[in-house]
């Protein structure tokens, strides 16, 4: 039903796109500024002209004079440097506008400053159930995993799940654990771990993996109107930031709402849609393949997980961990099981693209291992496989993203957290070969940036500071955590556009800024090709352009 409300909603807004397209055509300049383009054919220029959505001329101040006239809207750049519109490879949007307006943990920095945010929340919305949260205990002086007797007093009844910032671990309180059925003789379900005192058998409170489900299933869905309330913070923030699209991790009630906004066009930022793929077969059956859609959405990628993070112990090796030798990590129950590999068999012979969370370098090896058998023994075509992440790789399996078709999409903040403490959970010499980007250009793999928002912020300056420079966030790496790694800020400004733009199939389209191309760019307030990468992280976003028009203009 869903896909089918689509496809009718498509129609309507390829209508209307195309009547007010016709009726407006709206000309507009930009001049005076220092373009980089991300077209190797022509990297700089002074001025571009956009008619409609589209950009119809990019060159010097003085050969777009010959595109201006007496209704064409002009901008002076004033020096400033323009980019194309940046294109966020992996988030989760609507979960972002979620936590812009909900519970926000991340930044505490002791348990003391965790327990005293939390109970400021909970004395205000008492019952209800309190959900978010983003917490991470290695920033806290004391790095030791809550537990619910340190919320309990003040949640006896009011019921508590509160996720680590990276989405593989979550504290529940005795409340929320006693509503969800869970005790001391519950046992994990596969892929998950009910966490329990040695002690006394007793469930803490953390949940990692697939037992997060045991509470998430309980917890009362969130209303269509508080959908659209958090999709259009989530747009206004990607409006104030220069993300003109997002490459989406997408459930049944966001696509709804992407939907309707659409339709009532209120979207400012491209969403390109990642369906789990446990449900290919609705696409399969709407005859829906890759790249699907109008220009504002598109459909035909799924996501699945073959492991879960490293900051959880869940992401999955081929060695156990050095902090808990009693583990290798958990791999996803659909690997486990074989339906992954069942699924991306057939939804690849569907054309549909797939995409897989994968942490731990087994994970990563697994997952390069079924995409290579597919792409043996099912009909060639331009599948583009992505492996989202691909955080631990061992040296071997590096080649094999070029060789295999395998595009890395990476999230470049991870890093800036992770190098402070991924030594402990893994050892030195497996932390060697964690966020490996520059490893990955240099053997020819497309590498892809985005950001996991809201595991870390949606702000792009933050991603290419962490590209470039590999600063932790500890200041202990002034030169970079495997400063080798490093990329140059031209290579990461192209893995956030150009080369986010192919892992969509989008690349013809959008990405760089050319003739006939969409008319979505930003104007930033320092230019990040030339100052100190160090300060890139402060940069703002002066200006943002999508399908033609301003949409942001920073005060």
């Amino acid at each position: 039903m869903i896909i089918k409300n689509f496809i009718l909603i498509l129609f309507t807004a390829i209508i209307m796109i195309t009547s007010n397209t016709q009726a407006q055509f709206q000309r507009n300049a930009f001049i005076n500024g220092k373009i980089y383009t991300v077209n190797e054919k022509q990297p700089f220029a002074q001025a571009v002209i956009t008619e409609g959505n589209k950009i119809l001329f990019v060159g010097s101040n003085a050969d777009a004079k010959k595109y201006i006239n007496r209704e064409t809207s002009v901008t002076n750049l004033n020096g400033k440097l323009m980019l194309p519109g940046f294109i966020d490879d992996h988030v989760h949007f609507t979960s972002g506008g979620f936590f812009l307006l909900g519970l926000d943990l991340s930044n505490a920095k002791s348990k003391e400053e965790f327990k005293n945010i939390l109970k400021e929340y909970v004395s205000t919305r008492k019952g209800r159930w309190i959900t978010g949260g983003n917490w991470n205990h290695e920033l806290w002086k004391v790095k030791k995993v809550p537990t619910k007797e340190l919320i309990d007093g003040f949640t006896k009844e009011t019921p508590v799940f509160i996720r680590r910032y990276d989405g593989h671990m979550g504290l529940a309180n005795s409340y929320a654990l006693k509503l969800a059925g869970i005790n001391r003789d519950t046992k994990s379900p596969a892929g998950g771990l009910i966490v329990k005192d040695k002690k006394t058998g007793e469930p803490t409170g953390i949940l990692k993996d697939n037992a997060m489900e045991l509470i998430s299933s309980i917890i009362p869905e969130h209303s269509h109107q508080e959908y659209i309330e958090a999709a259009e913070a989530a747009l206004k923030y990607a409006r104030e930031l220069g993300v003109t699209t997002v490459e989406d991790i997408t459930f049944p009630n966001d696509l709804r709402v992407y939907q309707e906004l659409e339709k009532e066009g209120k979207l400012t930022s491209r969403i390109y849609t990642r369906l789990p793929i446990n449900g290919y077969k609705n696409l399969v059956n709407e005859g829906i393949q890759y790249n699907f859609g109008s220009d504002k959405i598109q459909l035909g990628s799924l996501k699945a997980y073959a492991d879960g993070s490293l900051g959880s112990t869940t992401a999955w090796f081929f060695e156990p961990y050095k902090q808990d030798t009693t583990t290798y990590g958990l791999p996803n129950d659909i690997i486990q099981d074989g339906r992954f590999k069942k699924w991306a068999f057939d939804a690849d012979k569907n054309k549909l693209q797939i995409s897989v969370h994968a942490i731990g370098n087994r994970a990563n090896a697994y997952v390069l291992d079924v995409f290579s058998q597919i792409k043996k023994e099912n009909p060639k075509w331009d599948r583009r496989f992505r492996i989202e992440h691909a955080q631990h790789i061992r040296k071997q399996d590096i080649p094999r993203f070029k060789e295999i078709g395998v595009i890395a999409s990476v999230q470049p903040e991870h890093l800036l957290d992770d190098g402070i403490w991924a030594a402990k959970r893994i050892g030195e010499e497996r932390a060697k070969l964690t966020h490996v980007y520059k490893s990955l250009i240099d053997a020819g793999a497309v590498v892809a940036f985005g950001t996991d928002w809201p595991v870390v912020d949606l702000n792009p300056m933050l991603g290419l500071y962490a590209a470039v420079t590999r600063r932790t966030d500890d200041g202990k790496n002034p030169n970079g955590w495997l400063p080798e790694q490093k990329l140059t800020i031209e290579e990461a400004i192209k893995s956030y556009t150009i080369n986010s733009a192919y892992a969509a199939f989008q690349e013809n389209v959008k990405g760089s800024i050319e003739p006939g191309k969409l008319a979505d760019m930003v104007v930033l307030s320092n230019d990040i090709l030339t100052i100190d990468p160090v300060k890139i992280k402060d940069v703002k976003v002066d200006m943002t352009i999508f399908d033609g028009k301003i949409v942001y203009t920073r005060k």
